[in-house]
């Protein structure tokens, strides 16, 4: 039986480095809440399971974690998962996860029900509706569910635990949401192509030009023009809700430089993507993502220089220029110019 770690590794190498980084207990909360999510988002996602039984197992999904029902119902059910993603690998492992659920100190586990369940309900509610965004209004309000409450999950767990951070909680909880939807809008450009497959589409109607063309109809080489003026809409709803994020970051005591590590490194992956997929057509055809020799090269200079709220603001902006292609390959990013000689902090 794989350990919460283990789980954690095998269904996300990018978070688990960020969520290693965390000092205790937030490492072993933020552990258990990414993987109760992956639960609830195998429920929403899945392509084995019809709509209706979806928005029931969501349900039945967001009373167990209340305390209401027998578990074991579930969790058998939930071990019939066969598709080969990460969301079902945890689902199938879904007893270790409420075991780590039930082992954790009462606030926080108060905290992880609570926002787990809402993000679950808020999944449902669309499941139901179904894959239809009219306006902006309307992708916001479904990111919300899946990623804004998150923002405000971890913004809670984070003023239990850290003192510092407590006086500036309202306006961290407003920022935390925005920071999840800069990541989820960032997803959404990401994974355009492979959410079309699916039979989703996250682009609201409102944004496409010409009241011909259905968002389902921007994939058409016919339509790339369309598709490419979508692009820039996305790209720049992205930028904004990216500036929120780094505000947030900026409100986070110097002092719990290990927690702001672990926002500062999904904010440099999106805003390192959303260089990568700016006015680049490739994200009608493929996921667009970074190479791992990005990754590793933003994390070591966000764990040594992340301390700087100036530096933070520099590296963004660095991060955000692509030189032109070469020969019709990847950009070659300026991310791996050398920073500054840096001078070593210890963590907290």
């Amino acid at each position: 039986m794989p350990s919460l770690q283990e789980l954690l590794v095998a269904s996300s190498r990018t978070f688990a480095v960020g969520i290693r980084i965390l000092p205790r207990p937030l490492r072993r909360e933020v552990t258990v809440a990414y993987l109760l999510l992956r639960v609830s988002d195998y429920l929403e996602d899945n392509q084995e399971l019809g709509r209706n039984e979806k928005v029931a197992l969501l349900g039945k999904w967001q009373n167990i974690l209340a305390g209401n029902g027998e578990r074991q119902p579930l969790i058998a059910r939930l071990r019939e998962a066969r598709e080969d993603t990460p969301d079902a690998l945890v689902a199938r492992h879904s007893a270790n996860v409420l075991e780590g659920l039930d082992g954790l100190a009462p606030p926080a586990k108060e905290i992880l029900v609570r926002r787990v369940g809402e993000s679950s309900a808020g999944m449902a509610r669309w499941t139901e509706r179904g894959s239809r965004f009219e306006t902006e209004a309307d992708l916001d309000d479904y990111m919300h569910e899946v990623a804004g409450r998150v923002g405000h999950l971890l913004t809670e767990l984070f003023t239990l635990r850290l003192p510092g951070t407590r006086s500036a909680r309202e306006r961290m909880m407003l920022l935390g949401q925005e920071f999840g939807l800069a990541l989820q809008t960032v997803n959404v450009i990401r994974g355009l192509h492979e959410d079309r497959d699916r039979g989703w589409v996250y682009v609201p109607s409102a944004f496409v030009a010409d009241p011909g063309i259905h968002p389902s109809e921007l994939f058409d080489p016919a339509n790339q023009d369309a598709a490419m003026a979508v692009l820039a809409r996305l790209v720049t709803k992205a930028d904004r809700h990216l500036a929120a994020a780094r505000a947030y970051i900026r409100l986070m005591p110097r002092r719990y430089h290990r927690v702001r590590l672990f926002c500062l490194l999904p904010l440099f992956f999106a805003v390192r993507t959303l260089a990568i997929s700016r006015a680049n057509p490739d994200v009608l055809r493929r996921e667009t993502k970074m190479t791992r020799r990005e990754v590793r090269a933003i994390t070591r200079r966000a764990m040594v220089l992340g301390f700087s709220n100036g530096w933070i603001e520099r590296y963004c902006r660095q991060l955000a220029s692509v030189p032109p292609r070469q020969n019709g390959g990847s950009p070659r990013p300026a991310a791996h110019r050398a920073p500054p000689a840096p001078q070593r902090i210890s963590n907290p």
